[in-house]
């Protein structure tokens, strides 16, 4: 007898399986599915809510010291604002509209006792917000949490959120430098400030500066804060695409906050509203190319733990050799004994 040919709809069937499974060891597929498992919106979703609030604190306190630094240096002011209203969107009132009015951020004092009591509350949610973040990382890298001292913990991430605070600066610094580089550049040429062409040129100049701070902020992040030994290509590869997503999400930034103020049930806080809405996408860019992040390293066959690889792959064998000697044993029960007798002599 002939076989008869599959129908068309089993064929249909068959293409579509066929399909799906292509699809699904794709590696964006693979990312996206590794980062659902491990709960990873969820996470992020408490790291926007934790951010909302760390973020003011901590610009309190930031302006409090930068009054003391800076002093009345107008163009370092300048530059400081156009770095965070570029990271944040929608954070700094420029005449656009925002949540905080830089004149009232200089107008702060660290010398009294709200300025102290702003620098303790930022320093509290700003360390509250870097051991969340690294719990969050770490769980994406499916890793439990390190055996470091809590107390030295909390140092670390002390030294990192002083250390974010600094690289702040040095971008507004360099912020400054780079835009009086290129005023006079295009002077060179006979191209005015407030040119269409010196404005996009300025915009391009900030976001390629915020793109670099975002790099290698993703990349602390993910190395030094969570404390997961990431070779450097997949390390990079996860923190330039990470910095590009939320170089995207600050281009779109206003058009966020400018949906949420057309909502005429929300209107009155539009800006706090965009503002969660911006953090926990930003959040859900973190988490997601640190699974990126964690899926190369699997697919390099470079194990993000080695020590606990180095237990599992023992705990494996332990195993192996038990079952295997369990197995013996049964077999050899069912010998008959002159014959189980050579058996075990021959095996000492």
């Amino acid at each position: 007898m002939t076989e008869t040919a599959p129908s068309v709809p089993a064929r249909f069937a068959a293409r579509v399986k066929h399909l799906i499974a292509r699809v699904q060891k794709l590696k964006p597929v693979r990312v996206w599915t590794h980062y659902g498992s491990r709960r990873g919106p969820i996470l992020a979703a408490g790291l926007a809510y934790q951010a909302l609030f760390s973020v003011f604190a901590g610009l309190w306190a930031a302006f409090s010291l930068a009054g003391l630094i800076i002093g009345a240096n107008l163009g370092l002011r300048e530059a400081l604002i156009r770095v965070i209203s570029t990271s944040v969107p929608g954070l700094i009132d420029r005449g656009d509209g925002g949540a905080i009015d830089p004149a009232d951020l200089f107008s702060a004092a660290v010398l009294g006792w709200t300025g102290a009591l702003a620098v303790a509350v930022s320093l509290f949610t700003s360390v509250a917000w870097l051991g969340s973040a690294r719990d969050a990382v770490r769980d994406i890298a499916e890793l439990a949490a390190p055996p470091t001292n809590f107390l030295l913990l909390k140092l670390k991430d002390l030294g990192l959120a002083v250390g974010f605070g600094l690289a702040l600066v040095v971008s507004a610094v360099l912020s400054a430098g780079s835009t009086a580089a290129l005023t006079f550049l295009l002077g060179l040429i006979d191209v005015h400030d407030g040119s269409p062409a010196a404005l996009v040129a300025t915009r391009i100049l900030g976001l390629t500066l915020a793109y670099g701070l975002d790099l290698v902020l993703l990349a602390a992040l993910y190395r030094i804060l969570a404390g997961v030994p990431i070779p450097a290509r997949p390390l990079w590869q996860g923190a330039a695409l990470g910095a590009l997503a939320l170089g995207v999400l600050k281009v779109l930034g206003s058009l966020l906050l400018g949906g949420a103020s057309n909502n005429p049930l929300i209107a009155s806080f539009a800006v706090i509203v965009g503002l969660l809405i911006w953090f926990n996408l930003a959040c859900q860019v973190i988490l997601a190319c640190a699974a990126w992040v964690v899926v190369s390293a699997s697919d390099a066959g470079v194990p993000l733990d080695p020590i606990g690889e180095r237990d599992r792959r023992q705990a494996e064998l332990r195993l192996r050799l038990e079952i295997e000697e369990q197995v013996r044993a049964e077999y050899e029960a069912q010998l008959p004994r002159a014959v189980r007798w050579l058996v075990r002599r021959r095996r000492r």
